[in-house]
This record gives structure tokens, sequence and C-alpha cells, in this order.
């Protein structure tokens, strides 16, 4: 029998911008007596399926955590199978691109990456730049405090050149040196796989995001859980400082 699908409610707020942190593919694998890596390429295929769904539902921001800064501190053969599936995965992402009719922004410190795998972020950045249709971030090499301490030092250098109007340092002018400038920031934030902490993830863009965590792990999590994420999201008394 076909499992039926699930229909968006008529009257459901969808949030403008969603953030996910992909939780769980390492221990969702090994509940399968699976190795990690299979957890890792099972959970990029849905990134893939789960960007269409959003998409298709018409949220113009998706931008999800893939590769932390402290993600290097894991076993050398686990980040070895991450960089291939990223360099696939990267390639793959041309044809998307141009299908979806979608941007593609990497976000994070992808100096720290190997040569190869910038080119590829540089071409797919550049042939994806001419969409509108959808706006895909990947946080890739990513950190919060790092993309802020990188911010500010770029800051701090053109201050030092005289370039800031009056000297003077705003939080908008602090958002226009991040990574996400020019992007809203995230209505809601997901994180699969039942931790509830934002591990550096987005730290300045998430002041006023809601948070919902579900205990599926991301290569689990599909169009029904995203649902029950947007309806929780809904049911929320949106308010800022407090009013």
């Amino acid at each position: 029998m076909k499992k039926a699908k699930e229909q968006i409610p008529e009257d459901l707020v969808l949030p403008q911008h969603i953030a996910i942190i992909l939780d769980g593919n390492g221990r969702w694998a090994r509940s399968k007596g699976m190795p990690r890596s299979y957890g890792h390429i099972v959970g990029c295929d849905n990134l893939e399926k789960m960007c269409n769904v959003i998409g298709d539902m018409g949220v113009p921001y998706l931008t999800v955590y893939a590769f932390s800064t402290e993600n290097w501190k894991r076993s050398q053969d686990e980040v070895k199978v991450l960089m291939d599936l990223f360099r696939r995965y990267l390639k793959k992402l041309v044809k998307t691109a141009h299908r979806r009719q979608m941007r593609i922004r990497i976000i994070g410190d992808t100096a720290g990456l190997d040569p190869d795998i910038q080119e590829s972020i540089r071409y797919l950045e550049e042939v994806s730049g001419v969409y509108d249709k959808m706006l895909f971030q990947i946080a890739l090499n990513y950190g919060g405090r790092d993309e802020i301490e990188r911010a500010v030092t770029r800051l701090a250098d053109d201050a030092r050149k005289g370039l800031l109007p009056d000297g003077r340092v705003t939080g908008n002018m602090i958002e226009s040196y991040l990574d996400t400038a020019g992007v809203p920031d995230p209505d809601l934030l997901i994180r699969t796989s039942g931790e509830q902490r934002l591990s550096n993830f987005l730290l300045w863009q998430l002041a006023y995001t809601e948070f919902y965590f579900t205990p599926v792990p991301w290569p689990a999590f599909g169009k029904k859980e995203l649902l029950d994420a947007i309806a929780a999201f809904n049911g929320r008394d949106r308010r800022y400082g407090g009013v």
C-alpha cells in the first residue's frame, strides 16, 4: 500500500527562512547495523529530497549545517568520507541549481577546505548566482563564533582604513560583514535527532528565531516531520524584545 502524501493545510503560514541542523546520521546508521559513512550518504540524499520539498512549498530561504569547524576532530576516516561526499554533492548541485533555478551560497571558512573543493564552490556560486527562485545556503567548515571573529576582523581592517561612516559600529554594519550578509534571519530552526543545543550555528542570526527539536534523525526526516515543525511554528506567539 502506498503511503498517503502529506497535504499542506491551506491556512498554514510558511516561514520565509528555515535553518536546519542536520544531526543523527551516524546514530541512525548504527541503529541499522551500518557504518557511520552509510548514514552520511543517506543523509546527503535526504538533503536533496528535502530541499526540493521545501522549495516546492514556496519557502525562499533554506540554510543547513553540513560540517562545522569542530567536525575536524572526528576520525580521519570519517572526515575523508565527508569531504569526498561534499566533492560529489557540490558538482551534483550545479545541475540542481539549473533545474530548480536556485541560487546556492556556501557559508563558512572555505579557505580551510582543499583547493579542489574551493574551486567547486566558486564555480557553483558563479553559475547559480543568476537565479533567484530560492536561496540555498550550506554551512561548510562553519562555526558561529568563527564567523563573527572573521567579520569583526574585516570590519576592524576597514575601520583602520577609515572606511566606516563616522567611525561608528552598528548592528546592521556587523551583519553586512557576516557570511549571510543580505539574507534575512531564519524564522524557524529545526534540529533533528533529539539534541537541544545550537552547536555554534548562526549565533548572531538566531537571536529571534523559533526553535523546534525533534528526536527523528536526519536520514529519517521527511515531509511529515517538516510539516509538524511548521505547524509548531504556527502555534508560537512571535514577539520581539519582550513586547
